[in-house]
């Protein structure tokens, strides 16, 4: 991440005292040097997991819709894929 003050933008949010002072303690137990740092910290870990987690579950289907169009709607073998299966069962029964 660039510390260069080009490319730097603000963010601001409103919160109770109770969180300023909940997310103010946790920063100074977890040895962060603010409640910045911790802030954006803690934002940029959840948001790295929600997106690692969405992305995973997207090829998971994607995936998954592959799979089951291949078993559901296999083509017949072709010669090609016929003569390979020749080969391997010649290959495989002379090791025995």
């Amino acid at each position: 991440m660039s510390t260069n003050l080009k490319e730097q933008a603000r963010f601001d949010a409103r919160i109770t005292k109770e969180q300023k002072h909940f997310f103010e303690r946790a920063a100074l137990v977890g040895g962060y040097r603010n409640l910045t740092d911790f802030v954006i910290r803690a934002a940029q870990e959840k948001a790295k997991e929600i997106i690692q987690v969405s992305e995973q579950t997207i090829v998971s289907e994607k995936d998954s819709i592959l799979f089951f169009d291949a078993i559901t709607k296999a083509k017949k073998p072709n010669r090609a894929l016929k003569e390979a299966l020749k080969d391997y069962k010649t290959f495989t029964t002379k090791k025995k």
